[in-house]
Order: structure tokens, then C-alpha cells, then sequence
């Protein structure tokens, strides 16, 4: 993040957010530059993955859907720019632990102790890491104990559209991107990879929720896409995966789409609007 502050120091904090006389190293300095950056940062991502993937991706017959409701991407809107500020306050002491040098990440492919194998291997593990660690923090929050004040806010949305993808009680977005700021921490990565997987992670966060249900079909099997989320979504105790479907085989969790199987979202709307019986149409949870 250091890399992103240099720069924002550079063309644009400096005078306007503070002083020019203040030094680089000041820590007030560098927790209000993080505090600009990572709020405007997330903004721009979610407003600007959000609307790029509901254009041109979003498959609008699903806003018919019976469990669509009424002004939905109105209000993911506004519920995940009301949350993204709060999120950011323990996400910058984070990231200012980063800066002050606390944690593995490293400027040089030079300094990685395998090079750009050990590069490429970081990165890799990034996602496996995060990926296990969401599972379980993802099941967690699913705990009856804990369900009702944090992340069931984020289940209002039973059949999502892209911008349900940071539409999150603040508490629950922190901990299930919490995973991703540890990881520097405990492993070396490159500084770079590390800003272009978090921009990633948004992007994935984004795809998951975008109803478009296409997948290889060599891939449906492994990978965690918006048809096995959309189930997560409608029937509750299912398909908690990030980006593979590895730890919800292992958990007992696994859950072949619907979407898959002909008894997806969208054919629930075309028996809706015929009138017929509408199989498989979810419960739904309080």
C-alpha cells in the first residue's frame, strides 16, 4: 500500500490533505493519506466493478425474479457505501502496520527467495490461503449465535445483482476480507502481486454475484462461481467457497448448483411468469 500512498502523495495530498511541511515518515500523515486512499480505492473498485459487470454482464430477466425486490440495486448501493467507511477503519491500521514495515512484503523480485518462481508460488498460495480462511470465517458467521447481527444483512439479497457484492454489515465485510491483509503478514509477496490480487479479489467478489451462471464445463466442479454462490444465497447452508469448491467438499457443505441442474433463478421466473409450479424455489430465513 506504501506504493499507492507514494503516489497519491505525490500528485495530489500534498497540500491538499496535508501539509507539505509534514514529514513522509509522520504517521498522522501516512493514517489520514491511507484513510483517503483505501476509501476512495474501494469505492471507485465496487461503484466501478459493480457497474461494469450489471451492463454488460447482469442478466437483467433475474430483477423478475419473485425474491428480486423492490428497488434491490438501489439499496445494495446505498447499504455497502454506508458500510465501506466503517470497514476501512480497521483495514487502515493494517495497512499501516504494512507501511511501518511489519510485514513480509517485498519491493524487488530480487528479494524473493525463489525469485519469480517464489512470485508466481506467493501468489498461488494467496488464493488457497484465503480462500480456507474465508471458507471457515464464512461458516462462522453462519453460526445461529452470531448470524442475526452480522451477516444477515447481506442474505436480504436472495437473488443478487453485482452490487450486492460489498453490500455488507461492516463487522462481517472486515472479517471476510481479513484473510487477504494477514497473509503478508505470515508470507513474503511481492508488493506489486499483492495490489494486483486484491484488485482481483474485488474483481471475483463482483463476478460471484452477477448472476451470470456460465461456466466451462470442466471447470463447474472445481471452481466457485455465481451459480454456486447464487444457491449459498438461496439455501442457506451451502457452497460457503471463495474461489474453489475444495473446502466445501472437505466441510460437507457442497451443494451442485441448481442453476446447473435446469432449477435455476431463471427458470423460476419463466415457470413464474407461466404461471406453473415454481420447483425449487428456496426457503426463506430469517
Amino acid at each position: 500500500m506504501d506504493l499507492v500512498l507514494s503516489i497519491a502523495d505525490h500528485y495530489f495530498f500534498t497540500p491538499y490533505i496535508y501539509p507539505a511541511t509534514w514529514s513522509e515518515d509522520d504517521a498522522l500523515r501516512q493514517i489520514l493519506g491511507l484513510l483517503v486512499v483505501t476509501n476512495l480505492g474501494a469505492a471507485v473498485l465496487y461503484l466501478g466493478l459493480g457497474s461494469l459487470s450489471y451492463y454488460f454482464i447482469f442478466d437483467h430477466r433475474l430483477m423478475k425474479h419473485p425474491q428480486f425486490l423492490e428497488n434491490q440495486v438501489r439499496r445494495e448501493i446505498r447499504y455497502a457505501m454506508q458500510s465501506l467507511p466503517w470497514i476501512s477503519i480497521p483495514t487502515v491500521a493494517l495497512f499501516f502496520a504494512e507501511i511501518r514495515g511489519y510485514s513480509k512484503l517485498y519491493d524487488s523480485v530480487d528479494d524473493s527467495p525463489y525469485g519469480w518462481l517464489g512470485v508466481i508460488l506467493s501468489m498461488v498460495s494467496f488464493l488457497f490461503f484465503t480462500d480456507m480462511s474465508i471458507y471457515w470465517i464464512h461458516r462462522l458467521l453462519h453460526h445461529k449465535l452470531i448470524y442475526k447481527y452480522f451477516h444477515k444483512p447481506h442474505h436480504t439479497w436472495k437473488i443478487s445483482s453485482p452490487f450486492a457484492s460489498h453490500a455488507f454489515h461492516p463487522v462481517d465485510g472486515f472479517l471476510q476480507g481479513l484473510p487477504y491483509h494477514i497473509y503478508p503478514f505470515l508470507f513474503p509477496l511481492h508488493k506489486v502481486a499483492y495490489l494486483g490480487l486484491y484488485v482481483f479479489v474485488n474483481i471475483w467478489t463482483v463476478s460471484i454475484h452477477d448472476g451470470d451462471y456460465r461456466v466451462p464445463r470442466f471447470l463447474q466442479a472445481t471452481v466457485n462461481c455465481a451459480a454456486h454462490h447464487t444457491d449459498h444465497h438461496l439455501f442457506f447452508d451451502y457452497n460457503y467457497g471463495q474461489y474453489f469448491t475444495l473446502w466445501d467438499r472437505i466441510g460437507g457443505s457442497y451443494r451442485l448448483p441448481s442453476a446447473f441442474q435446469g432449477k435455476g433463478p431463471l427458470e423460476q421466473i419463466r415457470k413464474h411468469m407461466s404461471g406453473g409450479p415454481e420447483s425449487g424455489t428456496a426457503p426463506k430465513n430469517d
